[in-house]
């Protein structure tokens, strides 16, 4: 996007920004808006506002539904993505037709992330990508209608077809490579087990798609997937794309390992991780062991790629981007000893995609939210659960660095500083939490032991040492050595 351009959204955005708070004040609009942003602002306050407003009927609805009461139906989605209709929260969510799956308007913006994760990458590395491994979510495509999964077509070069009024997909097209004006990428799905569960159909879609696509007359150069050898490969498990976990499982396996502290090296990491996913998922074959053939399609893997559909949330506040991305990218490292390309597809403005490395997308989040005071605070008015919320950002960024390397020394550092040794934050912690207090220092400490905070100052070790000890002895006076 130009610059102009850019600065001039900005600005927009600053002024509706003002607009809104002077709404929400009563005060009147300076300036006064134009006709078209007058009727944009009474639609926040004739329509929005009010079911901003009825949030509280969460736990209204929560109880009534505890009771075997009745509680009003509405449509899923996330409200940060042009979904207003999703408001009020609190109601019992309706999601999606699965045969419509990827809906028209996913199937535009999945084509608009396949070509900026493609210009991406060829401004970074001065050629086309061959090889891509995506994540793809079972929520995040009730969120979007299949963003993640038709990002996969456009990339191999695959168009869905949908049936008349109904809109459903019955069908896909291949694209010709003239139309596409660039290669085909060979992609290789890592599904969740709720989009496994969910969406049975287009698993089954993508694999005719895949091999569909490998018998094209088009040269390797141009096709990826043209003249696939399987090393000591099953002929069925050859054009395989599709993995996850064993049927019935859920979740990749790292979990639990990063938690307890039960490993060695990032070699155990990824074992856990291969032995999760590697099972394949195609309408003849459904959760077959395939381990051999993830094996080789990480192998030959270039780039790592995970998408983010909304800004309610980040990657450091969940688990599952670390064990998803981060499992892939640990495990490509084990068997290659080299690190793929990791993008982070920021896809909460669709007209605006922004494909970000990794790295940048942890250093955003780093900066905006995890050592930002206000965040702190905010989390401090929440007791307990804040106090969680703290420890939580810390285990995530110590595991997606365990897994991916993206961490920094200073990242470290500013979370022992803007968590452990700000006296108000200290105090608030030993007061409401002091298992979160003692569960950071000792994950900072690990993550010193381990290598991963490789230059620490040695005044912020001997603090955090000191802290442990003396919230261990903290713990104890409470006669207890577990949360409750």
């Amino acid at each position: 996007m130009p610059a102009g351009r850019r600065e001039q959204i900005t600005a927009l955005e600053t002024q509706a920004a003002v607009w809104v708070g002077q709404l929400l004040a009563g005060a009147p609009y300076d300036p006064p808006p134009g006709p078209q942003a007058q009727r944009v602002l009474d639609w926040v306050k004739t329509t929005l506002l009010p079911r901003v407003r009825q949030t509280p009927q969460e736990l209204t609805h929560l109880l009534r539904g505890l009771q075997g009461h009745y509680v009003p139906s509405g449509p899923a989605g996330a409200p940060t993505r042009g979904r207003p209709e999703v408001l009020p929260t609190g109601r019992n969510f309706y999601g999606v037709d699965g045969r419509a799956i990827p809906t028209e308007t996913a199937w535009q913006v999945g084509q608009r992330g396949a070509q900026a994760v493609i210009d991406r990458y060829t401004q970074d590395q001065g050629e086309y990508p061959r090889t891509l491994a995506l994540s793809v979510w079972g929520t995040a495509t009730l969120r979007t209608g299949g963003e993640d999964f038709a990002e996969a077509l456009a990339l191999l070069g695959v168009r869905p077809v949908w049936a008349g009024p109904s809109r459903r997909v019955v069908d896909f097209e291949i694209l010709p490579l003239e139309f596409l004006g660039r290669p085909r990428v060979d992609v290789t799905l890592r599904v969740s087990g709720f989009f496994r569960d969910s969406f049975p159909h287009l698993l089954d879609l993508f694999d005719q798609a895949v091999r569909a696509v490998a018998q094209l007359p088009e040269s390797p150069q141009e096709n990826p997937l043209v003249g696939v050898q399987g090393m000591g490969l099953p002929p069925e498990q050859v054009y395989l794309r599709v993995f996850g976990p064993k049927p019935g499982s859920y979740g990749a396996g790292l979990q639990g390992l990063i938690a307890a502290q039960n490993w060695e090296t990032p070699a155990d990491l990824a074992t856990a991780f291969l032995n999760w996913s590697g099972y394949g998922y195609t309408g003849s074959t459904w959760g077959e062991p395939a381990r051999e053939a993830l094996i080789q399609r990480l192998q030959n893997t270039q780039i790592v790629l995970h998408n983010q559909d909304n800004r309610e949330h980040d990657i450091l506040d969940s688990d599952d981007y670390y064990q998803f991305q981060g499992g892939l990218s640990v495990a490509i490292r084990s068997l290659t000893g080299q690190h793929p390309i990791l993008y982070h597809g920021d896809h909460s403005r669709p007209p605006y995609l922004n494909i970000r490395t990794l790295q940048e997308e942890i250093q955003r989040v780093y900066r905006s939210r995890v050592v930002n005071p206000k965040w702190i605070q905010a989390m401090m008015r929440h007791g307990y659960k804040g106090a969680l919320e703290l420890a939580a950002t810390v285990d995530y960024l110590f595991a997606y660095d365990a897994t991916t390397a993206c961490g920094r020394d200073y990242m470290y550092a500013g979370m022992a500083q803007a968590y452990l040794l700000d006296p108000a934050v200290q105090a608030f912690l030993r007061q409401a939490n002091p298992w979160a207090l003692r569960g950071m220092a000792e994950r900072l400490w690990e993550a010193h032991q381990r290598g991963q905070w490789s230059n620490p100052d040695p005044k912020i070790l001997a603090a955090l040492r000191h802290l442990i000890h003396e919230t261990e002895a903290l713990i104890e006076q409470r006669g207890q050595t577990a949360p409750p």
